[in-house]
């Protein structure tokens, strides 16, 4: 090979570990996120989230169906308020 092909080969190979080192760092933040909510769950479910007036909740004989269409807006309005704060 020739000396800047090598060249070319070794900023690829830079350019792929940072991306993975990247995603590598975003995977471990969402998984501690997770496991925080999982530890909090139980004083997260008194919060009523879920079972706000709105949603949608039909039960019969055999079935039982439940669309949580107030707890979804909810839930989008305080994530985005929380990434439009803690954007870069």
């Amino acid at each position: 090979m020739a000396k800047g092909q090598n060249a070319v080969i070794g900023e690829c190979t830079l350019a792929l570990n940072q991306e993975v080192t990247t995603m590598a760092k975003w995977l471990v933040i969402i998984g501690a996120v997770l496991i925080l909510l999982g530890i909090a769950w139980p004083w997260l479910s008194k919060l009523g989230i879920g079972h706000l007036p709105g949603d949608i909740q039909i039960e019969r004989k055999d079935f039982s169906f439940y669309f949580p269409v107030t707890s979804s807006i909810v839930v989008s309005l305080v994530l985005s308020l929380l990434f439009w704060i803690f954007r870069k």
